[in-house]
Order: structure tokens, then C-alpha cells, then sequence
């Protein structure tokens, strides 16, 4: 006897004329992925506003003490179906579900929650995973839109590593932000055509994106103070998750560093190949991880190529192979909730790379995190005498004035 669906499912019907909202994270990669969702027949909106209210929208529907991430997704999200700008018999709510061991797999279910909490509890929400969780016959993730997905994570990863290389050292204030527009539009037309997705024309495209760049930098000594953000990863790439830490760096004269977000798609795939080491369980789901693995490494290396041959100005992404041998001796591989072994991985990555000056962002309340990120950084100091971190928790409570003392403190010992 088949247990009965507790959840509305998004039916073949309803992708002709709804529209799926989508909360925020990464803006460059996001509206990419958005656009590519377009193409492929879905009417999608990508949730940029980031008015106050969000925060007490998330408090009022979600306990208070779920983890900060899930009280901002779901606060954009009932923020929007509140807003009166939508049809809400013709909307649907998408967000992300990786079915680990971390809180964010219950994001899902706290949504649902949420909404029927707030009387929006016919509101379709569809769960974005790679594991077949959830069965919504109206949106289906095929190889072709992974792959096309898979290009716009790498697209938005280049584009953000180059920006924030040449935003510190632009002659003409907003000259980064034009060309990151620029470029950001420029690719949502290029990716509409099926024939502009083939690999020569994506590198093509990857090495114009830099030559752009590099032209901004001209010949700028990038001697500022440099800042890594490692992290949990809405906190890290959000800037409502992280009161635009970016922004407050740039206006305190530091040029940030941030490892990419395939480096955390990576690292997934990579725990589907352990997991098979350790349990001796999914051989072929290890197999096929395997393959991927490789696969997406060595697209990654050929940007890692082109910029270490072509454009050694900037620094490129590192290798990801080496940053997974560098934690070994620190924490085992198998260490895996949450951002587990990755993120002293990052740390470990940005201090090879001469980036001492490190901030550790964290949602208050993450366990993980707090373990691999808080947990790990006495050991990393340690043996890394030269590396300054900071841990900085983000949460209902906490004032963007705090977290600021605390990261002005930590620059002045770097400077």
C-alpha cells in the first residue's frame, strides 16, 4: 500500500501559465539559471527585492529557532505571495532540497508550513533536487537543462571571481557593476540560442569575459588587503543573508576572495563517491558521481588554464583536487553535513593562496558549521600561524553594526 501525496504537486497543466518564484542567493548565477528555466517553457521570476520586512515575515511563520537561512527563504517567499503582484491562483514556489543531514532539507516542508500557516496553503511548492525526492510531473530537471544549468554556475563563478578582482582597482567608479550587467545580459541572449551552448563557443565566451575584465584592471597593482569568505553557503553568496558583506569590504578598501559555487557542487558529488568508500553501499551511484566528478573538474581547470596562461593578473579558482588533499590531515573527508569538510577546506585554500585575512560566515544555531567552521579554526591557526579569522554569526538578532565592529576589528590587525 503506496502512502498517499501530503503535498501539491506542480502538474504538466499548471507550467503553461504559472509563474514559479525563486528567492534569492547568487544574482549573477541565479538570473542565468532563470533565464535558462525560460527557454525551456517555465515562467519564472527570480525574487531580487530585499525590502525589511522579510526578516519579520520568516519570524512570524518559521520557529525562531530554525536556522537563519530558512527564516530568510521563507520570509522572500511570503514576502512576494503577500505582495499583491501575483496571481496566486497561478503561482508556484520553487526552492532547493539536497536531502542531507543539514536543516536545509526541511526547508521544504517549513515552507509548506509557512504558507498553510498564512492561509496560501493551495500554493504549489516545488522541491529543485537531484535525488527524485519529490514528484511534481510539471517540472522536470532533463540532462539537457542540467547541462545548460551546469554552464551558467560556471558563467556567474567566472564573472564574479573576475569582478571582485577588478572592482577594488576601477578608475571609473561602477565600471565593474556595467561590465558585470553587460556581460550578465549579453549571456541570457547568447544561452537562448541552442547553437551557442556547444564547448568551444562557452570557452570562446569565457576568454572575452576575461579580456573585458582585464581591461579594467589594466595594469593596477592589486596590492589592496585581500579578505576570504568561506561559509554556509546562502550566508556566503547572499548579500541579504550577509548584510552585504561584500559591499562593506569594498567600502573599507579590501579586495574580496571568495571560492565559487561549483567548488560546493563539486564537493557534493565528490561525498556520492565516499559514501561508497565508507558503506560500501551505491556502487553504481558512486560510478556515475565519478564520472561527473572528473567531468566538472576539468571544466573548472580549463578556466583555472586559460587565466594562470593568458591573464595571470587575477588569480584564478584553485585547484579543486588539491584543496581536498590539503584537509585531509585536518579533518577526514567523510565529514560531510552541511558545508563539513569543504569549509576548513576553503580557509586552508585561501591561506595557499596568500589570503590570510579570513571571514567565516555562519547562521547562528548551525551545528555543522559551527563543528568544520568555529570548531576547526583554533587548529588551522595553529599550524598556520600567518592566517587571521574571524567567525561571524548571522541571525534574527544580530545588528549589522555588531558584525561590522568585529570585522573592522579584524581588518585593523590585518592592515
Amino acid at each position: 500500500m503506496t502512502k498517499k501525496s501530503t503535498y501539491i504537486k506542480f502538474t504538466k497543466e499548471m507550467k503553461k501559465d504559472y509563474t514559479i518564484l525563486i528567492p534569492t542567493m547568487l544574482p549573477i548565477h541565479f538570473s542565468l539559471i532563470a533565464n535558462v528555466l525560460r527557454n525551456d517553457g517555465y515562467k519564472v521570476e527570480f525574487l531580487e527585492y530585499t525590502d525589511g520586512n522579510i526578516r519579520d515575515a520568516g519570524l512570524k511563520y518559521v520557529h525562531n529557532d530554525t536556522c537563519y537561512p530558512a527564516l530568510l527563504l521563507i520570509g522572500q517567499l511570503l514576502n512576494a505571495v503577500k505582495s499583491g503582484r501575483y496571481d496566486l491562483d497561478h503561482v508556484a514556489l520553487l526552492m532547493t532540497q539536497t536531502g542531507g543531514g543539514c536543516r536545509a532539507s526541511n526547508y521544504i516542508y517549513l515552507l509548506r508550513k509557512a504558507l498553510k500557516k498564512a492561509g496560501f496553503g493551495k500554493i504549489p511548492v516545488i522541491s529543485l533536487n537531484f535525488g527524485a525526492m519529490e514528484d511534481h510531473p510539471g517540472f522536470k530537471l532533463t540532462l539537457p537543462l542540467i547541462r545548460r544549468m551546469m554552464y551558467c554556475a560556471f558563467y556567474g563563478d567566472l564573472i564574479m571571481l573576475l569582478s571582485n578582482q577588478t572592482r577594488p582597482y576601477e578608475k571609473e567608479q561602477g565600471e565593474t557593476d556595467r561590465m558585470v550587467r553587460t556581460w550578465t545580459d549579453r549571456l541570457l541572449v547568447d544561452m537562448s540560442d541552442p547553437k551557442n551552448l556547444g564547448y568551444d563557443h562557452i570557452k570562446k565566451n569565457y576568454h572575452l569575459i576575461a579580456e573585458d575584465f582585464a581591461k579594467i584592471l589594466g595594469d593596477t597593482p592589486r596590492d589592496k588587503v585581500k579578505v576570504g569568505i568561506v561559509g554556509e553557503i546562502y550566508v556566503k553568496f547572499s548579500p541579504l543573508g550577509n548584510n552585504n558583506l561584500e559591499k562593506f569590504l569594498l567600502s573599507e578598501g579590501v579586495e574580496s576572495v571568495m571560492p565559487g559555487f561549483v567548488d560546493f557542487c563539486i564537493f557534493c558529488v565528490y561525498n556520492g563517491i565516499y559514501d561508497y568508500v565508507l558503506y560500501k553501499k551505491k556502487f553504481i551511484k558512486a560510478k556515475v558521481c565519478r564520472v561527473l566528478y572528473r567531468y566538472l573538474l576539468g571544466k573548472q581547470n580549463d578556466i583555472r588554464s586559460m587565466i594562470l596562461s593568458d591573464f595571470p593578473q587575477f588569480m584564478p579558482p584553485a585547484d579543486f583536487d588539491e584543496t581536498r588533499e590539503r584537509v585531509k590531515s585536518y579533518v577526514d573527508i567523510g565529514t560531510k553535513m552541511g558545508e563539513g569538510w569543504l569549509l576548513p577546506a576553503e580557509m586552508l585554500e585561501l591561506a595557499s593562496e596568500g589570503v590570510n585575512n579570513i571571514i567565516c560566515t555562519q547562521p547562528f544555531g548551525c551545528l555543522p558549521n559551527h563543528i568544520v567552521g568555529k570548531g576547526m579554526m583554533k587548529q588551522i591557526k595553529e599550524r598556520n600561524p600567518q592566517v587571521n579569522i574571524v567567525a561571524i554569526d548571522y541571525d534574527p538578532s544580530a545588528t549589522a553594526i555588531n558584525q561590522e565592529n568585529r570585522i573592522k576589528l579584524m581588518l585593523s590587525n590585518a592592515k
